[in-house]
């Protein structure tokens, strides 16, 4: 049997590696809540005047990402008590394994998340009763999370 020297073919789509450098987070004031309305929902007007707001519609929902005490008590469907971090900074688009490389840690040490993403940078929310387990995992794999700013 003979010995294959190793392709230097080129790959496409070319092979990529996570992020690895820490990362600069930005924890939000404000307590978000996160409901979820029927898929033919209008968009409620409880909802305009929120410094951080994600609206996404799908065919099965329209989830909407709020000031806390924007969602009136009788949206059944709701959250509540969750905290945001953004990653500082515009992020390129093909940079890749943003939100793993924030993931990872929060997972090992039990932190679940609900992760956003906008144009600019991703974002993501962990519980309120998670919140010190999550900023000292992040800190641990060598992320800086600046705390409590207005967004």
């Amino acid at each position: 049997m003979v010995a294959r020297e190793p392709s230097s073919a080129v790959v496409y789509p070319p092979r990529v590696t996570p992020t690895t450098h820490p990362l600069t987070l930005r924890l939000f004031a404000e307590t978000l809540a996160i409901a979820r309305l029927a898929s033919n929902a209008g968009v409620p007007d409880w909802i305009f005047g929120n410094d951080f707001l994600s609206i996404t519609r799908t065919r099965r929902e329209l989830s909407i990402v709020c000031r806390d005490e924007a969602v009136p008590a009788d949206v059944s469907e709701v959250q509540r008590g969750f905290r945001a971090f953004a990653v500082t900074g515009t992020l390129d688009f093909g940079e890749t394994g943003i939100i793993a490389a924030l993931a990872a840690p929060l997972a090992e040490a039990g932190v679940p998340i609900f992760g956003l993403s906008t144009y600019d940078t991703d974002h993501i929310l962990i519980h309120q009763s998670k919140l010190d387990a999550g900023i000292a995992a992040l800190r641990a794999a060598g992320h800086t999370v600046r705390e409590a700013t207005v967004p």
